[in-house]
Formats: structure tokens, C-alpha cells, sequence
């Protein structure tokens, strides 16, 4: 649900009202009893305005193949106890 904005506020904030359409927020003024909603023409997906974040644990090794053995002995022991 949203509330339009008069033409006056939606002016003055024009720029941060297109950035909340942008973001896929409702925005709506009104002007001389119409109201009009403000949609960007294609709509942009959520996934497409995620931001990349590093993910990075101390200590930590990256290596797939020390991983693996590393599963695998934890693997062993749990089936052996079988």
C-alpha cells in the first residue's frame, strides 16, 4: 500500500522517488485529483540489486582437495562405527 505524494513534494523529492520506483517501491503522486503511480518501464529483478560480498574466514583453507580428505577420513570413521 502506498500514499501518493502532491506534485509539489514529488518535485522536490523527484530524484529519491525514482530511486524507490527503481528499488520496486510503490510511488504515486497526485495532480488535480489523479493519482499517478511511477513504474520503470522494465522491471528490475531482486537478484540483480544484490551486492557482492567477501566472505573470508581466518584460517581457513580454500584447497577442494585437503577438504575432500578431510571429508572423507570424517566419512570412514562414521562408517566404521556402523
Amino acid at each position: 500500500m502506498y500514499v501518493p505524494v502532491n506534485i509539489t513534494q514529488f518535485r522536490r523529492n523527484l530524484f529519491q522517488l525514482a530511486d524507490q520506483a527503481l528499488q520496486g517501491q510503490p510511488v504515486a503522486f497526485i495532480h488535480k485529483g489523479v493519482i499517478f503511480r511511477v513504474v520503470p518501464e522494465t522491471p528490475t529483478s531482486k537478484l540483480s540489486r544484490l551486492t557482492h560480498e567477501t566472505v573470508v574466514a581466518p584460517g581457513a583453507s580454500l584447497d577442494t582437495t585437503t577438504l575432500l580428505k578431510e571429508m572423507e577420513i570424517e566419512w570412514e570413521k562414521d562408517w566404521s562405527e556402523i
